[in-house]
């Protein structure tokens, strides 16, 4: 790729002064119809330091409107943002739909730089190198319009412009520590793209242009970008195709042949309570200071018990240590971005424990059975969200999922009791007793999750709810195991 690049003939500077003006203003059009279409778009330029990024993102948008686009430039982290997943930052900064988001620099400079300085091994590498490519694959499944672009100037090129910007007291402080030891390291860079192009081209291609020619890559860059768009406006939003993908499962029951019957005496209960809980306290100290994350996911039955459960763990939990999260219908600017957008930006940093309240398993259940998403989306899902929870168990995160399972008759006597105790009423709704009625379908895409979504890394645990005493009890012990197998691993590891 970049070792056989061929510089660009030079062009007449007036005539490619006009055809970036006409493209620009083609750009400004096509603005609108993002608008009236829906579609987002996800701009990324990476290359070499001192190539024109900046410059280029400046010529994108000169004549767009600023309140429809952002520009990011995530490639140096803030310590706080280090302790999320590496791929945290970009999804975060993706756009709603209509609008556009530039990235200078990314996932691609993020990656290299840190295996270039053995922060992260060659088996992380290859891991980053999967999770870029199902990170692209499913925003663009999920619609997004995505251009990469790589801008490319050779070894001597770099040195005259670094040296023009250090020799200018204006323009010293945008030459840095990283700029020179990657002009240093040229040759080993320059493999490490290539490499990482290579392995992140197949699903959206990269389009590499000839930084050395300022205005023959600006004109180059805006017409790919006013096809890509032209193209996506022609064809519709993307939906992508139904993956499957041998991840290593669980066998699960299902819901009917759960045995709903365990229950607990109240002395054993509050004995066994006070002790799983001291435990808890002492693990989450731990976990703390080792930075473990941990993500605990409640999904279940109306009134299987699952707010009283999460109140039994968060008990012992410091408080400035979790936070939980109960999950209703999105937000209008959450509904416009990809589905799991709104659960990666409730991950939890590296040492604190997350509880979500439900979670992205809405995806299959409730919006497949009201169609507020196609069935190519919802089945496409199973597959997104196993990819999303591996990425979350090689963090290092300890996830667990909790099924809080009841019978109807249970559920029946719950719901009459909130309807006639006032302080409980405001827990019981028409949507309650809507989503009863449909019992028997819910049964069937649970199940079906149950059996799909399982994995050896982020397995489903049922929890039998009719006792809730016993279900407390029963999903303290699995988080205290849990948490006591990943401070040992943890230990095992530091000690290697």
């Amino acid at each position: 790729m970049l070792k056989d690049f061929e510089t660009k003939k030079r062009e007449d500077k007036g005539t490619l002064n006009t055809e970036i003006k006409e493209l620009q203003a083609q750009l400004l059009s096509q603005q609108q119809l993002l608008m009236k279409e829906k579609l987002p778009v996800v701009v990324l330029i990476e290359g070499w330091a001192a190539a024109g990024k900046g410059s280029l993102i400046k010529e994108f948008i000169s004549e767009l409107d600023p309140r429809f686009y952002s520009v990011v430039s995530p490639v140096v982290l803030p310590e706080a943002e280090e302790r999320y997943p590496f791929l945290y930052s970009y999804m975060k900064a993706i756009p709603v739909n209509g609008k556009v988001t530039f990235l200078d620099s990314g996932w691609m400079e993020n990656v290299v730089r840190k295996y270039l300085r053995h922060e992260i091994t060659k088996d992380e590498y290859r891991r980053r190198l999967r999770q870029v490519n199902e990170f692209e694959r499913q925003l663009r499944d999920g619609g997004y319009v995505i251009l990469k672009i790589f801008l490319h100037i050779d070894k001597q090129e770099q040195y005259n412009r670094l040296y023009e910007l250090v020799e200018e007291p204006k323009t010293e402080w945008r030459v840095n520590r990283e700029d020179l030891w990657q002009h240093k390291e040229y040759k080993r860079f320059m493999e490490a793209y290539d490499d990482f192009m290579d392995k992140t081209g197949d699903t959206i291609g990269w389009h590499i242009l000839d930084g050395s020619r300022r205005k023959t890559a600006v004109r180059d860059a805006l017409k790919l970008l006013v096809q890509r768009i032209d193209r996506a406006v022609q064809e519709g939003r993307y939906e992508g195709t139904t993956l499957e993908e041998d991840f290593p499962l669980r066998e699960m029951p299902r819901l009917a042949e759960v045995d709903l019957t365990p229950s607990v005496e109240e002395e054993e209960y509050k004995k066994e309570l006070k002790k799983l809980q001291e435990r808890l306290s002492e693990l989450h100290n731990v976990l703390y200071r080792k930075k473990i994350p941990v993500i605990l996911c409640y999904e279940g039955w109306d009134a299987a018990g699952k707010g009283g459960n999460i109140r039994r763990v968060t008990y012992a939990l410091d408080p400035r240590g979790f936070d939980v999260h109960p999950i209703a219908s999105p937000l209008p600017h959450e509904l416009n971005r990809h589905y799991l957008w709104r659960f990666w930006t409730r991950l939890p940093k590296t040492g604190h424990i997350c509880i979500f309240d439900r979670t992205w398993y809405g995806r299959v259940m409730v919006e497949r059975l009201e169609g507020f998403c196609s069935e190519k989306e919802w089945r496409r899902a199973y597959h997104e969200i196993n990819e999303f929870e591996r990425m979350l168990t090689d963090w290092g995160a300890v996830l667990l999922k909790f099924w809080i399972h009841i019978d109807q008759d249970i559920q029946l006597e719950r719901f009459t009791l909130r309807e006639n105790t006032p302080e409980k009423q405001w827990k019981i709704t028409d949507e309650d007793w809507r989503n009863r009625e449909k019992w028997d379908e819910y049964e069937v895409e649970v199940d079906e999750l149950l059996q799909k979504t399982s994995t050896k890394n982020a397995p489903w645990y049922i929890i039998e709810s009719n006792d809730k005493k016993y279900a407390r009890l029963k999903t303290l012990r699995i988080i205290v195991k849990a948490l006591e197998k990943a401070c040992e691993k943890h230990f095992k590891r530091t000690m290697e």
